[in-house]
């Protein structure tokens, strides 16, 4: 331990800590904005700057280690000139339309505008004038109100290895694009969102389906019906200053009547039905000579990776739609009949906690006769929005349920929205399906948690069945690199592009802060725990709907409206 001074107290810090850490240890704020935990410093932007004794220049506290008999000052006159003269240069070089920008009040270069008094303009002179990117179905960006930060730039390199933006230029005009300055649409940028999550102004943000939906909800001719995932339920409210780990599903069935919609279903179904398909198709290939090892095909942001850089291994992706896909298959064909409505008539939308939810709901192959499964998706921060517009009060709301047939659900979807979460409700179908038995111990710890790949063995009817779960996108590579050069040894293996789950979506609530991730996951846990039924096949409603309409999982019709395929893409 080493003892320095900070603020006039006498603090113990760790060898090798930062001085923002000893800072933070004893509760004294030191403002970032370039900092990322748990990444090597980069010190680019020096807000964090503090002035330490017996040195003639300001150091950045989140690049410099502490040493013993410090004196440090994060207050000092010098200090807060130096904080708000940065803070005065990045406003005049960024547009000036705060309240009707989409982060107005949920922005770190406004918090820092009012922290440090900033109410004049004070260097006048030219400013960054840039194009809009909205060519992508999920994201916008906005580089003239990037303030080059670089944290997308870590977040999409070093997190998620995707590395689909990066700096280009010097000086006055550095900007952060993407290569050769081409579309997001164009490029292999997998729309994950994360770089939505860590950036602290709107130069990223989701592309609004808000004037979509509100025109469907407002159209006589159109029977709207709205799903929710399962990640949704567990954040939304944190918007609402609920105590974090608050499950809101009553609220949010509720709140989601009051806009307008005819149907409010669970994407829970859909993820039992997913299960129903997905086993099923796994011990087909076990069974079979089919390619093995079979991944997860629910994350659109992990397909549309593979899509771009392995596009030698698509044959080992599930075939099976993800669940909210399903389930909009599902209102437009078999709900669709029961009703007596052309699938043209249905609107489906999707609460999504993900941005790249957006990209797939375009996506051709997610088609029939000419309609789309989805036809819309909002993230959880554009529910939020639209609760806003309408008025609705949404701590104040009630308790409702969702409609069925397509809002019953497991327990074993509730989990969906956490690492590891398809991979353990798939393990309680297969090994249903192979022995004849429940799987007794439901809770298979082993594939929770934030490591970045989990790693199981499970001995079913005598067969070794080895798995593993990759939590967030950028730990997939390795896994991929082994299989290509033929050293795999798993037969199942779950992907999530977002570290977490869908829990840490792109289109969730913004924050930066682990510990959310965790007490988010144990929401869903915590539902699924407290269900009656937590095995996918005990869905009564998906029995009935094999009965009625699929008659079996596998089966011809099941192929044609809940299975479709993925192709390669240019790099």
């Amino acid at each position: 331990m080493i003892e320095l001074t900070i603020n006039n107290i006498k603090v113990k810090a760790e060898d090798g800590m930062t001085i923002l850490e000893a800072a933070k240890s004893v509760g004294i704020s030191i403002p970032t904005l370039c900092h990322m935990k748990d990444l090597v410093p980069s010190g680019a932007c020096r807000i964090c700057s503090v002035e330490v004794e017996g040195y003639r220049n300001l150091i950045p506290s989140c690049a410099y280690p502490v040493s013993g008999g410090m004196v440090v000052d994060t207050n000092s006159p010098r200090v807060r000139r130096a904080r708000k003269t940065i803070v005065e240069l990045l406003v005049e070089n960024h547009p000036q339309d705060c309240l009707i920008c989409v982060r107005n009040k949920n922005c770190e270069l406004q918090d820092l505008s009012e922290r440090y008094g900033i109410r004049e303009h004070r260097f006048a002179g030219e400013s960054k004038a840039h194009a809009v990117d909205i060519s992508s179905a999920s994201l916008e960006r906005d580089p003239a109100k990037c303030i080059l930060c670089g944290r997308c730039v870590r977040a999409c390199h070093e997190v998620q290895k995707v590395c689909a933006i990066d700096f280009t230029n010097r000086g006055f005009k550095s900007t952060v694009t993407t290569p050769f300055n081409i579309g997001l649409n164009a490029s292999d940028c997998i729309l994950c969102g994360q770089c939505i999550l860590v950036c602290p102004t709107a130069a990223l943000r989701e592309k609004s389906s808000l004037k979509t939906v509100s025109t469907a909800l407002l159209s006589k001719e159109k029977y709207t019906i709205v799903q929710v995932a399962p990640a949704v339920r567990a954040t939304l409210g944190e918007e609402y200053h609920l105590p974090l780990g608050t499950d809101v599903t009553g609220k949010l069935v509720a709140g989601l009547r009051r806009l307008g919609f005819k149907k409010v279903f669970d994407t829970n179904f859909a993820a039992d039905l997913t299960i129903w398909e997905e086993a099923t198709e796994l011990i087909n290939r076990i069974q079979t000579d089919k390619p093995l090892p079979m991944f997860t095909s629910c994350c659109p942001g992990w397909v549309k990776y593979i899509e771009h850089n392995y596009p030698d291994m698509l044959k080992h992706v599930s075939t099976c739609k993800s669940p909210h896909e399903m389930e909009g298959a599902v209102a437009k064909t078999y709900y669709a009949k029961k009703l007596g409505i052309s699938p043209k008539d249905i609107f489906v939308v999707s609460i999504m906690p993900c941005t790249v939810k957006k990209f797939e709901s375009t996506r051709p192959e997610l088609s029939e006769e000419s309609h789309p499964d989805v036809d819309a998706v909002l993230t959880t921060r554009e529910l939020v929005r639209f609760f806003n517009i309408a008025g609705v009060d949404f701590a104040d709301l009630g308790d409702d349920q969702f409609d069925n047939p397509l809002g019953e659900s497991t327990g074993a979807a509730a989990i969906f929205g956490a690492s590891g979460g398809v991979m353990e409700a798939a393990l309680r179908m297969a090994y249903f399906k192979l022995t004849g038995n429940h799987l007794e111990n439901v809770e298979l710890e082993q594939v929770r948690g934030l490591e970045g790949l989990k790693e199981a063995s499970f001995y079913i009817n005598g067969k070794e069945i080895n798995i593993a779960v990759v939590n967030g996108i950028g730990n997939v590579g390795p896994v991929l690199d082994d299989l290509r050069a033929g050293k795999s040894k798993y037969h199942f293996i779950e992907v999530m592009a977002c570290p977490g789950g869908c829990v840490n979506g792109g289109g969730q609530p913004i924050h930066q802060k682990t510990e959310k991730v965790m007490k988010r996951m144990k929401v869903l846990y915590d539902i699924d725990k407290k269900m009656s039924n937590r095995r996918s096949y005990e869905n009564e409603s998906i029995k009935t709907l094999y009965k009625e309409y699929f008659k079996e999982p596998g089966s011809h019709i099941s192929h044609e409206i809940l299975h479709t395929h993925y192709h390669p893409r240019g790099k």
